[in-house]
């Protein structure tokens, strides 16, 4: 009898997860779903909407397992209606049995370009062992191009030789959406958020990665001393400081996000600090400037797993002072829940493309709309 009853509770569980991830006054859409196209897989969301209002969605393609190994594609999914619905999958980059991975896309606002930032490793080569450097291959960083809204891509462009050192083992870009500054010393400077280890240690550090020649080329800016931070997301704040909002991996020292300032558009970083109110379970975030008039404001979004041990509770909060304080927050879906990447959108509303599940959160990657209104209630 107490099998049955755990059984029912249990089917209870998924029932109410179900109707409120399609009842939350919008409902997610689902953009990809495991054992579609394929694959038996889909991980690693990443979202832009292009300078005609294209929404772009992107993720990893994986074949055969959720593995973060194996054969890996990037591809994406285009919508031409807010959100609503969305295209066919379009294919970005397959190399085969290898790894095409840490999609982090930023949209040059000025002629259209969408660039797209991505990590490559042999499919058979695993992160442990590119760490302690007894793979047979590296992590190397490429780029791609899309002119036409994402509809076909340019082939990948390597530019490891300027963006890794050559004592660090891995590395890892985003994965989330990269920005495009608009304050006037470095406007239009081209910023993507990204990690590394260095050779003979298991200590992850935080770093960006930036173009000043719309994507042409790319540099290595500054490296966040203190170790811990590594998978992170980049923000502009209203007065014009970059803030590095990053998963945090000292977890004998806190269970919050770490954040890091830089007032000289990347090139430095000020002393890494934790925020209490960002609880997270060792996983990614997303961070947005919220700016409704497509000017940059003191208001920033943050979207995450809002739990410190598991991850589940997907969660929009809203700071009004720069990432100081985060006195509003917005439970997107209450079960299973990992990645996600928050986008502006029209009216003031937010879109979160964001992974989710009834039994674990790789089961699908849904799209929501929320409204300004459910963000400050």
């Amino acid at each position: 009898m107490n099998r049955i009853v755990l059984i029912y509770f249990m089917l209870l569980a998924q029932v109410n997860m179900f109707m409120y991830a399609q009842g939350n006054t919008q409902a997610t859409t689902n953009v990809f779903r495991k054992n579609q196209d394929g694959y038996a897989c889909f991980r690693i969301p990443a979202i832009i909407q292009s300078k005609t209002g294209t929404l772009l969605a992107f993720a990893e393609a994986r074949k055969n397992s959720c593995s973060d190994t194996g054969d890996i594609d990037l591809v994406l999914k285009r919508s031409e209606d807010g959100g609503k619905t969305w295209s066919k999958m379009i294919t970005v980059w397959d190399d085969g049995d290898n790894v095409c991975g840490n999609p982090t896309p930023v949209i040059d606002q000025t002629t259209g370009r969408i660039i797209l930032v991505s990590c490559w490793n042999l499919g058979e080569d695993h992160e442990k062992e590119i760490i302690a450097q007894t793979s047979k291959n590296s992590r190397r960083i490429f780029i791609l191009y899309s002119e036409n809204d994402g509809e076909t891509w340019s082939a990948p462009k390597e530019i490891t030789s300027t963006v890794k050192r050559s004592e660090w083992t891995w590395y890892a870009t985003g994965p989330c959406h990269g920005i495009q500054l608009q304050n006037k010393r470095y406007k239009e400077r081209l910023v993507i958020p990204a990690n590394h280890i260095v050779a003979g240690t298991k200590l992850y550090h935080s770093h960006i990665i930036y173009s000043d020649d719309k994507g042409e080329t790319w540099n290595l800016g500054g490296v966040v001393r203190e170790h811990g931070g590594n998978e992170s997301s980049v923000v502009e704040l209203g007065n014009g400081d970059l803030m590095l909002n990053m998963r945090n991996y000292n977890r004998e020292e806190n269970k919050t996000r770490s954040i890091a300032v830089s007032s000289d558009g990347g090139k430095t970083w000020s002393e890494m600090k934790y925020l209490p109110e960002l609880i997270e379970p060792v996983c990614q975030g997303s961070t947005l400037n919220y700016n409704k008039s497509g000017k940059n404001s003191n208001k920033l979004l943050f979207s995450n797993p809002a739990s410190t041990d598991k991850r589940e509770k997907m969660t929009i909060r809203l700071s009004e002072d720069n990432g100081k304080t985060w006195p509003c927050s917005h439970l997107v879906y209450p079960g299973p829940s990992a990645y996600s990447d928050l986008v502006n959108l029209p009216e003031g509303n937010i879109g979160l493309l964001y992974e989710y599940g009834v039994q674990n959160p790789y089961e699908k990657i849904g799209f929501i709309i929320i409204s300004s209104e459910q963000l400050i209630k």
